[in-house]
């Protein structure tokens, strides 16, 4: 009995631990999102999450490299937009443009990497919690 109470306890502290850094996260990510100005392109904040996804330009996001440039690139954040009745159903859209990758200021290019991670994270709940939704379609009358 003691030990399913203690896995008891330790899914209820890792589930209570993720709630608590998800909330923390959407607070930085606000933050991020007005310091990097992409309030500018998209004027409200939870409109960010329609995009199906945000992706970087000029840096990596590769755990084992994360935020290393590559050089040649431009530093850019890339919202993926999609259109289910265009002809050309996915688009990128700008959301930020900060240069040659080399030459931005590194702090500034840690914010932007940081933006992406968070935005990332965040998004990934949300599907988490779409598709547990439709999974409830599947519970039969029992």
């Amino acid at each position: 009995m003691s030990s399913a109470l203690d896995r008891l306890k330790n899914l209820t502290n890792k589930i209570s631990s993720y709630e608590r850094t998800r909330k923390d996260n959407l607070i930085l990510l606000e933050k991020l999102y007005n310091e990097l100005e992409i309030n500018q392109k998209v004027e409200e904040f939870s409109e960010l999450f329609s995009y199906k996804a945000i992706n970087l330009s000029g840096a990596s996001l590769l755990s084992d490299s994360l935020g290393e440039v590559k050089k040649g690139k431009y530093l850019q954040i890339l919202a993926i937009g999609y259109d289910r009745d265009a002809v050309v159903k996915s688009k990128n859209i700008s959301l930020g443009y900060f240069g040659k990758a080399q030459n931005v200021d590194v702090d500034l290019k840690n914010r932007v990497v940081e933006f992406i991670i968070r935005f990332r994270f965040e998004k990934s709940f949300m599907t988490l919690e779409h598709y547990h939704i439709m999974l409830e379609s599947f519970k039969s009358d029992e």
